[in-house]
């Protein structure tokens, strides 16, 4: 059993957990995940890391309560206690001294592009990061991003605060205005990343994308997370989670997320309702 020292939420149905967890917090490494079980018997769901602390033998996740069990682990407060929580898994990021390092995260992606931009500025980068939402409360991070990068820059979809637009259409100004991208990191929704990668395409710039949303056991086999990277299949939970995102088959890549929609909604409304029983 693993304690939940701290829980808070940041923004709706998305939740900061404090978890007591002193062996990964000891070995993980930036890009890193955690595989989740709430309770004996539940489903197990993969979580990337967001921080640790060495000193409190803790790490830090962050979850957005989209599906039954994400739900079920946002209803848990400080004191309460998860089942089984296993890691460090996944490949480290790759870092090194690229130059100038954008992060661009869309919404709970945010939370996996936080730890890789405090990687990347340790390693003497000039650091820039991107976090968009679709409005003002859904921009998360945002005051622990400035604290460890050289530039941040907030993006809405509505304008309510921050840049009014696209994360692909700040990072495309900032190119534009002369600054000399040297790598592009992005983790959020699919179709973010897909449009990340034309943005850069174009110029060239080094650009990499973690597939975390395709990630179900978090072991490779149940064959869940399958992708096609420069036309060969890879397993996104043992051979990434990041990739080139130019090499990256971003249409088959939805079409295979696409799998256990219907499933995952059934359990939903199953888990719903059964709540709604209890009142």
């Amino acid at each position: 059993m693993y304690k939940i020292k701290h829980a808070e939420f940041l923004a709706p149905n998305i939740k900061k957990f404090i978890i007591e967890a002193p062996k990964i917090a000891q070995k993980r490494r930036a890009g890193q995940f955690v595989i989740i079980r709430v309770k004996d018997g539940g489903e197990r769901i993969p979580l990337t890391i967001a921080d640790s602390s060495l000193e409190d033998n803790t790490i830090t996740i962050i979850v957005q309560g989209v599906g039954k069990t994400t739900k079920e682990l946002n209803s848990l407060s400080s004191g309460d206690f998860i089942q089984d929580v296993v890691g460090p898994l996944g490949k480290p990021s790759h870092i090194e001294h690229f130059g100038t390092a954008v992060s661009i995260g869309g919404g709970v992606g945010t939370a996996i592009a936080y730890p890789i931009a405090v990687a990347l500025k340790q390693a003497g980068n000039h650091t820039i990061s991107i976090v968009g939402g679709r409005s003002k409360e859904f921009v998360i991070l945002e005051d622990e991003l400035k604290k460890v990068c050289d530039e941040v820059y907030p993006t809405t979809d509505d304008g309510s605060y921050g840049f009014h637009g696209f994360v692909t259409q700040k990072l495309k100004e900032l190119i534009d205005s002369g600054t000399k991208v040297d790598f592009v990191l992005a983790i959020g929704p699919i179709p973010m990343m897909k449009a990340v990668a034309e943005t850069t395409r174009p110029y060239g710039i080094k650009t990499v994308v973690s597939l975390n949303p395709i990630m179900v056991d978090g072991t490779g086999m149940c064959g869940g997370c399958r992708a096609t990277v420069d036309n060969k299949t890879v397993f996104v939970c043992v051979d990434g989670p990041e990739f080139d995102a130019h090499k990256v088959d971003f249409s088959l890549l939805e079409q295979r997320n696409r799998t256990y929609r219907t499933d995952e909604q059934l359990a939903l409304e199953k888990h719903e309702c059964r709540m709604n029983n209890l009142h």
